[in-house]
């Protein structure tokens, strides 16, 4: 993956570039994917103004793009949360975001099975990348906060949203309340011991907190099993 910033002019892309290019965001999670995966050829890493926030995996160009409007929505979320470093809560859910769509990506470069809605799959991949532990079986706390910063994103935008109209419901993507609970469940299904906050502060209903550890550990087998063959080591 090679990172290049594009050029920014809205008072949104200007502010969401310098938040991704001070905290490094693109180097840090190209560099991760680079030491991860064998990818078949070079894949630039956008960052670029769209004048929406977004993201997304381009098939036809095979780039992947995030969106500066993306991340400055997410300061936006998580400063208006009172967060104590809304900056930094906005680049967990940007790493996140380039998790999902590097699961777009694995998909497409790869050629992936897929056995449900791709948009579910690649936040499964994200979830994935973020909770699943180490060679050494360590766990990056700091990447399981930003997976619990992805799904706190995911509620604030049900709430900017409000009440959903039936294109909301045939959209491709998951409601933004499901996505915020799947992530709620992985997160305490990776280690419920670790993560017995999720249930205890009411961000996870008890009843589907029961299963989170078998719906986890099936996600996991399945995406170690799908990119065996394209790791590095």
């Amino acid at each position: 993956m090679i990172v290049t910033y594009e050029d920014a002019s809205s008072p949104e892309a200007v502010a969401g570039r310098t938040l991704m290019q001070e905290s490094q965001l693109l180097e840090d999670v190209a560099a991760g994917a680079n030491d991860l995966l064998k990818f078949p050829f070079d894949i630039p890493l956008l960052g670029s103004q769209c004048d929406v926030d977004n993201a997304f995996w381009d098939p036809a160009e095979k780039t992947m793009t995030i969106c500066y409007e993306d991340a400055e929505h997410s300061m936006r979320i998580f400063t208006a949360a009172e967060d104590a470093d809304p900056n930094k809560s906005a680049v967990n859910a940007e790493i996140a975001t380039f998790y999902h769509e590097l699961g777009h990506a694995t998909i497409d470069i790869y050629d992936l099975p897929t056995t449900g809605r791709e948009e579910d799959v690649a936040d499964q991949l994200a979830a994935y990348m973020l909770l699943e532990p180490d060679e050494n079986g360590d766990v990056d706390i700091e990447e399981v906060q930003a997976a619990k910063d992805y799904a706190r994103m995911f509620r604030a935008y049900a709430a900017e949203r409000g009440e959903v109209g039936e294109d909301v419901f045939a959209d491709e993507h998951p409601l933004d309340q499901t996505r915020m609970y799947n992530f709620q469940c992985w997160i305490y299904g990776s280690d419920p011991a670790a993560n017995a906050d999720v249930v205890a502060d009411g961000l996870l209903p008890q009843r589907r907190a029961q299963g989170c550890e078998a719906e986890y550990d099936k996600l996991a087998r399945s995406w170690s099993a799908l990119l065996a063959p394209h790791l590095k080591q």
